[in-house]
């Protein structure tokens, strides 16, 4: 009787594409699941990623056909370019290029199921422990998480490889072998072939005891995520590209690395590097003066400013020659990717702005007359009253009528006629910048 490796329950239900690749891993769990019938009630069918980077690639998806046609289960091949400069490594690439193609053909609630086993997660565990990762790279793959528009799964987690090859000899099924897979220069390889079985001598649990360590890993990265994330909503405002340094400094120096990292990833710039983490750290030591700290990477800019950090892409300021005239009936892009736009708002009053108006950029010695007041005021000063940072500043469009009469300067400061003319047509002014600021 064959012993076969026992399929977990899909946390939801669902049809089922199966990645395969035609290795021994992917075909025991593709005639795992093609022997399931709930599985084919539901729906299944199977996806061959082919990167092109083997000479054999041709005939791995023809044996991919072949057992697809045999059991009866409907197969894509996805053909992916991997880019070489992408500074991941080839393996890295192909992987990135791989999992892109997953995403894209998934259906809505559609599940993916791969098939990584127990001594993947050891040698994952492993890999990453002798890059220097911290708990995160430990963490375990999960068995269950979003993917595009549906979901993956791992059901053979818990399972050996050496479970999936004895199902695979004894049910007499036939996969492909890369000869890559016997090469000792990949690190994956390495241990594969040269550590692991000597670990196993001498601890024969070693597989099983480092999947579990990087489950604990796992364990406590939900954890020390759930802390993070309370304590960036604590010191953040309602503006998300602004930090007050004051609740900030309130957690210790281990949770402020931790939250700095998560504010701007979720900010959508590149990953913070080691570096920066302490040249933050010096910042907010440091006192408030008039000169303004800050820390650049990768187009990113981390400023000190009035006991706030602020986060954003580099902005160029806006060209001082720009001058532009603007009907509101399209948005109006500026030179410096920023937008400036009109939405609905509700209607007060039967008046209209004076469309066409002037854009352009400041000059210096603007005047601004704003709602309850007699007189008009230097931009300037009340660019400054409102917090407005020098850097926004420097790239704020001035709205003004043909005389020069300053409307608005973006959609900080509105004057007083302006913004009445806006709500009696029921519009709104906005100004947007590329990165969301």
């Amino acid at each position: 009787m064959i012993r076969s490796p026992a399929l977990p329950p899909m946390p939801l239900p669902g049809p089922v594409l199966a990645g395969f690749s035609g290795g021994l891993d992917s075909t025991v769990l593709l005639h795992l699941l093609a022997a399931d019938p709930g599985i084919r009630q539901r729906g299944l069918r199977a996806i061959h990623v082919h990167h092109g980077l083997a000479p054999q690639a041709d005939a791995w998806a023809a044996h991919c056909h072949q057992v697809c046609a045999n059991l009866g289960v409907p197969l894509q091949v996805a053909r992916v370019d991997v880019p070489r400069d992408t500074g991941l490594g080839l393996e890295g690439a192909a992987r990135q290029a791989r999992y892109a193609a997953f995403a894209n053909v998934l259906a809505e609630g559609e599940i993916l199921a791969l098939a990584h086993h127990r001594d993947d997660q050891a040698e994952t565990f492993l890999l990453r422990a002798l890059r220097g990762s911290g708990v995160e790279g430990l963490r375990a793959m999960p068995a269950w998480r979003r993917l595009g528009r549906g979901w993956l799964w791992r059901p053979l987690l818990e399972a050996p490889r050496e479970r999936l090859a004895t199902y695979a000899r004894e049910a007499g099924l036939e996969w492909v072998e890369d000869p890559a897979n016997d090469a000792g220069t990949h690190e994956r390889n390495f241990l594969r072939q040269q550590v692991m079985p000597l670990l196993r001598e001498r601890w024969p649990q070693a597989d099983a005891m480092f999947a579990r360590s990087a489950t604990l890993a796992g364990e406590a990265t939900r954890l020390l995520a759930t802390g993070d994330a309370d304590a960036l909503a604590d010191s953040t405002t309602a503006r998300p590209g602004l930090i007050r340094i004051e609740r900030l400094m309130r957690h210790p120096v281990e949770r402020r690395a931790r939250v700095l990292r998560l504010w701007i990833e979720r900010l959508g710039l590149p990953p913070l590097p080691g570096e920066g983490v302490a040249q933050i750290e010096a910042m907010l030591a440091g006192p408030d003066r008039d000169t303004i700290p800050e820390f650049a990477w990768s187009g990113a800019l981390v400023r000190r400013w009035r006991g706030q950090l602020y986060a954003s892409r580099v902005r160029p300021p806006l060209p001082r020659d720009f001058h532009a005239s603007w009907d509101g009936r399209a948005p109006l892009r500026l030179p410096t990717g920023a937008v400036l736009e009109l939405h609905p708002a509700p209607v007060e009053a039967p008046l209209g702005p004076p469309w066409p108006v002037c854009a352009r950029a400041r000059q210096g010695g603007e005047r601004i007359t704003l709602a309850g007041r007699g007189h008009s005021h230097a931009l300037k000063n009340i660019l400054q009253e409102r917090g407005v940072p020098p850097w926004l500043r420097a790239g704020l469009p001035i709205l003004c009528e043909e005389d020069g009469t300053i409307l608005a300067a973006g959609d900080l400061v509105l004057s007083h006629v302006f913004e009445r003319q806006l709500a009696g047509a029921g519009l709104r002014l906005r100004w947007r910048c590329p990165d969301g600021g």
